[in-house]
């Protein structure tokens, strides 16, 4: 059994692959961990390139499935995520101890490169924790606002027949 500490960075591998898919980060990071995962062997990086791209194909097929199904795109990430974090363990476990320290030490640096926050598309809010927006007093208050808005005093009543 790994270590906390591996275990921590394998989840934080698993995180990474599914953030990153369908970004503007996504090249890079995939060719970097389909290296780290074939350790030299071309046959292996070719294949680790193929299962990044099935990934990457899957949370964006869930992605664009439409807005009803919220619930399709979570379980995506979650199997994606669970799915490499099992295959950063997997690799981690099988190396000799002096092997796994010096791809832990990789692993972390090529992680560490590649946090650089959080994205969004265009006219997208990006935000690497809570947002809460609020409006109060009958203003207006968001996060992203794509097209106008106008304030505007309510309506008069109408009048009541009788």
């Amino acid at each position: 059994m790994l270590p906390e500490a591996l275990l921590a960075l394998a989840a934080a591998g698993g995180t990474a692959v599914v953030q990153a898919a369908g970004t503007e980060a996504w090249e890079g990071l995939r060719g970097q961990l389909a290296a780290w995962f074939g350790r030299g062997d071309t046959e292996r990086v070719t294949g680790e390139l193929v299962r990044l791209d099935r990934s990457a194909c899957e949370l964006t097929a869930a992605d664009t499935g439409g807005a009803g199904e919220a619930g399709q795109v979570e379980r995506a990430r979650i199997r994606q995520e669970a799915m490499w974090q099992a295959r950063f363990e997997s690799l981690l476990e099988r190396l000799p101890d002096d092997q796994r320290d010096r791809a832990a030490e990789e692993l972390r640096a090529l992680l560490d490169s590649h946090a650089t926050g959080v994205s969004a598309g265009a006219a997208g809010l990006a935000v690497g924790g809570d947002v809460h927006v609020r409006a109060d007093h009958g203003s207006i208050a968001a996060a992203v606002i794509n097209g106008g808005a106008q304030l505007s005093p309510p309506p008069p009543p109408a009048p009541r027949q009788g």
